[in-house]
């Protein structure tokens, strides 16, 4: 597939844009309290525990030491792990692809306790439970 000069100077007028919110000057790995902390070209420091990040959440600390920075300071990079995070999403909240957010926003929802609930699972309990499934 051929790029055309037009869509080249659209895609770096593009990414321009996007480093105007701030790009990841540098980035360490803080062993003591498991977090990635990066700072940002407009002075802003970002501190993100390892457990919430898609593919860091069950490394060793001596995987998360080694991060690259990519050069426009969009993405950080594990080279241990192959791993990878898009800046501009980190700042926006977004840890993960969609399908790994959703099942970490499940697995959070699915520990609640709340009296409902704790009321609920009694009364399915006094029944003789969840009925088992057939196959």
């Amino acid at each position: 597939m051929e790029i055309s000069e037009q869509d080249f100077t659209k895609a770096i007028a593009r990414s321009e844009q996007t480093r105007q919110g701030g790009y990841a000057v540098a980035a360490d790995y803080d062993a003591r309290q498991r977090r990635v902390v990066v700072e940002l070209s407009n002075g802003v420091t970002v501190m993100v525990p390892v457990h919430l990040l898609e593919g860091l959440a069950d490394a060793q600390d001596s995987d998360l030491t080694e991060i690259e920075v990519t050069p426009a300071g969009l993405g950080l990079h594990w080279p241990k792990l192959d791993a990878d995070v898009y800046v501009p999403a980190l700042l926006q909240g977004v840890f993960g692809t969609k399908r790994w957010m959703a099942a970490q926003l499940g697995a959070s929802g699915g520990k609640a306790s709340t009296p409902a609930k704790a009321s609920a699972a009694r009364a399915n309990g006094s029944k003789g439970g969840r009925p088992r499934k057939h196959a």
